[in-house]
C-alpha cells in the first residue's frame, strides 16, 4: 500500500503536476481549502482508511497529515485509483461502490493546483468519531490468547488459534469486523466455527511444515498417533467390502499421503486430504464453513444492509486462522475480531459460501501465460438471495466474472472485477438478486503469469495452485440470504474441478469406511 502511494506521487511528479499558487489564474479555477471543501470529502471517502490505526499508510485527519499528498491525491482521483474500486459499470449496482462524484474529484484538484491552502478554522466540519479504531461499534470482542511472532524472514505460514466461544447459546450477529493486530503481515484471516468430521489441515511452504494449531497440538502426540492411526488403517484395508475396493483403494492413498504429512519434518497438502476424499467419494464439491473473513482492503461484514443477520453457533471453540507473509522485520500480531448483536432474531439467514474445488487446481498456469483462464460451475438447490461477492485470488490473479444462468436460459452478469491483490473488496449489491432452485452461477478468472506482471513472484515458471502467497488460488466467495432455519450444507452443490469428467461418484457401501477413517483423523488432530 505504502508502495503504491509512492509510486502515485513519483509520477505525478514527472507528469508535472506541481503545486504552484503563481502558475494558476484565479479567475479560472475555483480556490478550494482544506477546512471548508476537502475535509468533508476526506471524512465521506477516505477516513475509513486513512486515520490512525486504518488500514492505509497515511492519515487524513488533518491539514498537516494531508497537505504533503496533494498532488498524489490529485493523480490518484484523476486516474480513478482512488478511491479503491474495480468493478466494471457494466454490469451491477453495488452499494458500497465509492460516493466520490466528479464535483468531490475537481474540488481535490482544485486545492491541489491552487497551493493547497489550509483555510479558516471557522469552515472545519466537527471530526468525524471513530470507536477506538473500529468501523463498527463492536458489542462483544475476542482476540488470539496471546500475540503470535512472525520471523522477519522465511516461507509464509498458515496459523490456526482456538479461542473461547463468547456465545453460550446459538447468537445472530449484525456485523463483523476481524482487525489484525499487524496488517503488514496479514495475508487473510478467517473466523470458523470448526464443523463436526471438519478434516485436518496442514499447510506447507517450501517445503517446511507450517503447524496447523499453534495452541491446542504438539508434534510429538501427533506423530504417535498418527502411527497408531497407520497400523489401524491397515486393518480397515482387510475390512474393505466388495462394491467399495476400487474407491478404497484410491482412499488409502490419500489417506496414507495425509499420514504422512502429519509426521514431523513431513510434508503437508494445499487441501485437507480428507475433504478431498469426501469429494471423490460423493462426487460433490466441499465449501469451507467461514463466518467472517478478512483480506487487505476488505471492509468488515455487515449483514444489515442485506436485512439479514449471521448466526453464530454457541458452545462451540472459535478457531481463528491467519496466514502470516514475513515483509523482513519481525514483528507480532494479535487478530481480534468484533461482534455487533442483533437486536432480535432473524427470519433471514446470512450465509458465506465459500467454494473450495470449483477449478482444477491440479493444472498449473504456465509459464509467461498472461490470460491463463478458469471457469466452474456450481448449482443452488434452493431459493435463495445473493447479495455480496468476494473474488480472492494470489499475486497473479487479474479478475473475476460471476454469471447466473436461470432455470428458463436467461443469463446475467452479476460481477466482472479487476483483481487487486492489495485492495482485494467485497461487493455489496444494491437490491439482492432473486435465484430460483436449479439456476446456475457459472465464474471465470484470469491470472497473468508473465513476466510483465510486477507482482509475479517467479516470472518464468509455472505457477502452482495453493495457500502460500508465491502460489495461486481462484475462489470465489459469495453471501447468500435464505430463512432462517435453513441449513447452509444443502444451498448449493458442484462438482469438484479435481475430479475428471469420467469420474463417477463413488458407492454408498464405502461411505462407512471413510466415517471410520475420518473419525480417526480428528482424534490424531485433538
Amino acid at each position: 500500500m505504502a508502495r503504491f502511494w509512492i509510486l502515485v506521487l513519483l509520477t505525478a511528479t514527472a507528469l508535472g503536476a506541481q503545486i504552484s499558487r503563481a502558475a494558476v489564474s484565479s479567475d479560472t479555477i475555483p480556490v478550494a481549502t482544506f477546512n471548508k471543501d476537502v475535509l468533508p470529502i476526506l471524512q465521506n471517502n477516505c477516513q475509513t482508511c486513512h486515520r490512525p490505526g486504518g488500514i492505509a499508510p497515511m492519515p487524513f485527519m488533518t491539514y498537516e497529515s494531508t497537505r504533503p499528498w496533494a498532488k498524489a491525491m490529485k493523480s490518484a482521483v484523476l486516474k480513478k485509483e482512488m478511491p479503491p474500486w474495480f468493478a466494471d459499470p457494466q454490469y451491477g449496482k453495488f452499494r458500497n461502490a465509492p460516493k466520490l462524484t466528479q464535483s468531490d474529484v475537481n474540488t481535490l484538484v482544485a486545492w491541489a493546483d491552487t497551493g493547497a491552502r489550509e483555510g479558516d478554522a471557522a469552515d472545519k466540519p466537527a471530526a468525524r468519531q471513530w470507536v477506538d479504531g473500529w468501523r463498527i461499534q463492536p458489542d462483544v470482542v475476542v482476540s488470539m490468547p496471546v500475540p503470535y511472532r512472525v520471523a522477519a524472514k522465511g516461507a509464509g505460514e498458515i496459523k490456526e488459534f482456538i479461542v473461547p466461544n463468547p456465545f453460550k447459546e446459538d447468537t445472530w450477529v449484525s456485523s463483523i469486523e476481524i482487525r489484525p493486530g499487524d496488517p503488514s503481515v496479514v495475508h487473510h484471516v478467517l473466523l470458523q466455527v470448526p464443523e463436526k468430521n471438519s478434516g485436518f489441515r496442514l499447510k506447507v511452504a517450501g517445503g517446511e511444515v507450517a503447524s496447523n494449531c499453534d495452541n491446542c497440538l504438539q508434534a510429538a502426540v501427533l506423530h504417535k498417533d498418527a502411527v497408531a492411526l497407520r497400523a489401524e488403517q491397515a486393518v480397515l484395508r482387510e475390512q474393505q467390502v466388495q462394491t467399495a475396493r476400487a474407491v478404497l483403494r484410491t482412499a488409502v492413498v490419500d489417506a496414507e499421503s495425509f499420514i504422512d504429512g502429519i509426521k514431523p519434518n513431513g510434508s503437508g497438502s494445499y487441501s485437507d486430504a480428507m475433504v478431498r476424499l469426501r469429494e471423490r467419494m460423493t462426487g460433490q464439491g466441499a465449501f469451507t464453513t467461514m463466518e467472517a473473513i478478512y483480506a487487505p482492503g476488505s471492509p468488515p461484514l455487515d449483514f444489515r444492509f442485506s436485512g439479514s443477520a449471521k448466526l453464530i453457533p454457541g458452545g462451540k471453540p472459535l478457531r481463528i486462522e491467519v496466514h502470516y507473509t514475513p515483509n523482513g522485520k519481525e514483528t507480532t500480531d494479535q487478530t481480534t475480531v468484533g461482534f455487533t448483536l442483533a437486536k432480535a432474531p432473524a427470519q433471514r439467514r446470512f450465509v458465506i459460501m465459500a467454494p473450495e474445488h470449483l477449478v482444477d487446481d491440479r493444472r498449473p498456469i504456465p509459464a509467461g501465460e498472461a490470460n491463463w483462464e478458469t471457469s466452474g460451475e456450481l448449482t443452488f438447490n434452493q431459493d435463495a438471495e445473493l447479495v455480496w461477492f468476494m473474488p480472492h485470488m494470489h499475486l497473479r490473479g487479474k479478475d473475476m466474472t460471476f454469471r447466473l444462468i436461470y432455470p428458463n436460459g436467461r443469463e446475467e452478469t452479476l460481477l466482472s472485477a479487476r483483481f487487486n491483490f492489495h485492495w482485494q473488496l467485497g461487493y455489496e449489491v444494491e437490491r439482492p438478486i432473486k435465484v430460483p432452485k436449479g439456476a446456475r452461477m457459472v465464474v471465470t478468472a484470469h491470472h497473468d503469469n508473465s513476466a510483465t506482471n510486477r507482482l509475479n513472484p517467479a516470472p518464468g515458471q509455472p505457477a502452482h495452485w495453493g495457500e502460500m502467497t508465491s502460489e495461486e488460488m481462484m475462489l470465489p466467495w459469495f453471501g447468500v440470504v435464505v430463512e432462517g432455519d435453513a441449513r447452509p450444507e444443502m444451498i448449493a452443490s458442484y462438482r469438484p474441478g479435481h475430479l475428471d469428467s469420467s469420474s463417477a461418484p463413488a458407492l454408498q457401501g464405502a461411505a462407512p469406511m471413510l466415517d471410520l477413517l475420518q473419525q480417526k483423523i480428528r482424534r490424531v488432530a485433538r
